[in-house]
């Protein structure tokens, strides 16, 4: 009975060791149609995956801030700006939290088609998104 109860904890034990799937914003990193960026945010809003924003995300890209199990690594670079259209900004700025929405209105960051880079250290310190476990 030892023997079995020993193999069962090391079974369970390689199950958690194992790092956890999760999607990135990797192959969206370079933005697009907001319209287009709602439909795939939905489909990750519905799974309940961990989404991870790595490296570059800019523009559309950054809709999938709204996700509820969204978290950015600290090494991270979102870049904001205005849509394409008043629909494809409001698409944008009705995907981030009440902080970060405030700071970009604030500073007139939507309203202009030139990007505005955060950093995911500043997205996780001055916005309060979540940090990715082991991100960098």
């Amino acid at each position: 009975m030892r023997l079995k109860n020993l193999v069962w904890l090391s079974v369970v034990a390689v199950c958690f060791a194992t790092p956890i799937s999760a999607a990135t914003s990797t192959p969206w990193s370079k933005g697009g149609r907001t319209k287009d960026f709602a439909v795939d945010v939905e489909q990750y809003k519905r799974s309940g995956e961990l989404f991870r924003i790595t490296g570059h995300c800019q523009s559309a890209c950054t809709m999938f801030l709204a996700l509820r199990n969204v978290c950015v690594e600290p090494s991270a670079r979102l870049l904001f700006h205005a849509g394409a259209t008043p629909d494809g900004t409001r698409r944008m700025i009705n995907s981030y939290n009440g902080r970060l929405r405030s700071y970009l209105n604030a500073n007139r960051i939507m309203q202009s088609p030139a990007f505005h880079t955060i950093s995911g250290r500043d997205m996780i310190s001055k916005f309060g998104y979540r940090a990715c476990p082991g991100g960098k």
